[in-house]
């Protein structure tokens, strides 16, 4: 198939590299490995992946490296997974370019799903890329169209998940949006369980832009601060 997606896993544990290979072939994806952080760019700069599962932990380059290294060569959505149960390191992935994450051990079901997501995610992007939209709400300027967001006039580097994120809250400034809705609408499923990927990415967004611009509502959720 000439439109099948190419996702390149890197993974120091071969069993658990083989058993993601299986079943994302299973899924109908093109899928290459790496074991370490070398090889990861290598492989990367070689097959040119529409994607990238990449551990957190690997020998040589860790995940961060190496996902700063492939962000600065050419954007690739990257799903992260850690093994790691502080926030910090998580919001170090984030920080440097990683979409989404999971945290091991996972479900494969959950992992094929947010792959899933992330490329619906990506092939929305490009369809909004038509659109000559700026959105202003109070010091935040978001442009939809080339997917840029100011602050006070200084540009904010979001990944693909933030941006659309903020823009969702965006559509309703001061609309309090349920993490389960949140969940749905940028990741495509609303498990409960779930929903402290909403939140991580809701600090990922408060270090990037400001820690006013959206406001918690305890045990429901979000809202974009209306001016």
């Amino acid at each position: 198939m000439t439109d099948q997606r190419r996702i390149l896993v890197v993974e120091d544990d071969g069993t658990i590299a083989l058993a993601l290979q299986s079943r994302l072939v299973a899924e109908g994806f093109d899928v290459r490995i790496a074991g370490d952080g070398e090889a990861a760019l290598a492989a990367y700069a070689r097959a040119e992946p529409d994607l990238v599962v990449l551990d957190r932990l690997l020998p040589g380059l860790d995940g961060v490296e190496v996902c700063r290294r492939m962000q600065a060569a050419r954007p690739v959505p990257v799903l992260m997974l850690t093994a790691l149960g502080e926030e910090t390191d998580l919001l170090v992935g984030l920080g440097v370019g990683a979409d989404d994450y999971l945290t091991k051990p996972f479900s494969m079901r959950e992992l094929v799903a947010r792959i899933h997501a992330l490329l619906r995610r990506v092939e929305r992007a490009a369809q909004l890329a038509h659109e000559d939209t700026v959105i202003r709400v109070g010091d935040v300027e978001i442009n939809t169209a080339e997917r840029r967001v100011f602050v006070r006039g200084v540009e904010a580097q979001l990944t693909r998940t933030e941006f659309d994120l903020l823009r969702r809250l965006a559509e309703r400034p001061g609309h309090v949006f349920e993490r389960e809705r949140l969940l749905s609408d940028i990741w495509g499923f609303s498990e409960a369980a779930a929903t402290r990927t909403v939140d991580s990415h809701v600090r990922a967004l408060r270090r990037k832009l400001g820690a006013g611009i959206v406001r918690t509502v305890h045990g429901v959720g979000y809202a974009l601060v209306k001016p």
